[in-house]
């Protein structure tokens, strides 16, 4: 999935509008447009579409764990350069105070089982032996779940 896919589909599942769009990048330390983000938004046909890069992603998810769980103490989060599936998964798990068992109920709202110990190597660091990576279609199931949690 592209980093547009996924902005995309979690301003459908919470119904966010330009300007909240706008007050998470501002939130992640990011001000934006309301022609940025529809440029943003744009499907990859479009003449005036702009692929969103994954520093701006990052920005987006963090902004929404500020406004969902307030902001942190001592140092402000500072946006990943590089962000995968994984990485988008922990930070939506964040931002939206969800536990394994939430997630786990998520897929079910898609018909997909997913297991403690999988989810558990999706979370854990690359550098381990049990890490997994999270697949286009497990996100894809995820905000779906999400989208129908949520909306």
């Amino acid at each position: 999935m592209t980093n547009n896919d996924v902005l995309r589909r979690l301003r459908y599942c919470f119904d966010f509008s330009d300007d909240e769009m706008m007050e998470l990048f501002e939130l992640g330390e990011m001000p934006v447009t309301r022609a940025k983000i529809s440029d943003w938004l744009k499907k990859e046909d479009d003449d005036f579409f702009v692929e969103l890069v994954d520093v701006e992603l990052a920005i987006f998810l963090n902004g929404l764990i500020i406004k969902n769980r307030g902001k942190r103490d001592g140092s402000p989060f500072m946006p990943e350069t590089r962000l995968d599936n994984n990485i988008i998964l922990k930070k939506l798990k964040i931002a939206l105070s969800l536990t394994s068992d939430d997630i786990i109920d998520i897929f079910k709202k898609e018909d997909r089982t997913l297991t403690k110990t999988e989810l558990s190597a999706f979370l854990r660091n690359p550098k381990q032996n049990q890490f997994r990576d999270f697949k286009d279609q497990y996100l894809r199931n995820f905000l779906t779940g999400i989208q129908k949690k949520y909306r």
